[in-house]
């Protein structure tokens, strides 16, 4: 759930970086301080997380040993 909620911050910092051209880490000192960096490195690896643990977790690949054909 951390992992998941760490991911939407992240998508939200990208959705105002692209449309406004504003970092939410500029709060915090921009990309040079230490606090941006350590924030931005544990939004990447509960990115990592959940892409290591996304099968075991989805229901909706529950099932699912390998992707249906395209029709």
């Amino acid at each position: 759930m951390i992992s998941f909620i760490l991911l939407v911050i992240g998508g939200l910092n990208w959705l105002l970086v692209g449309l406004f051209s504003w970092d939410v880490g500029a709060l915090f000192g921009g990309m040079d301080a230490i606090i941006s960096k350590i924030i931005y490195v544990i939004v990447g690896l509960a990115a990592i997380y959940e892409v290591v643990t996304h099968k075991a977790n989805c229901k909706a690949c529950e099932g699912k040993s390998q992707p249906t054909p395209m029709a």
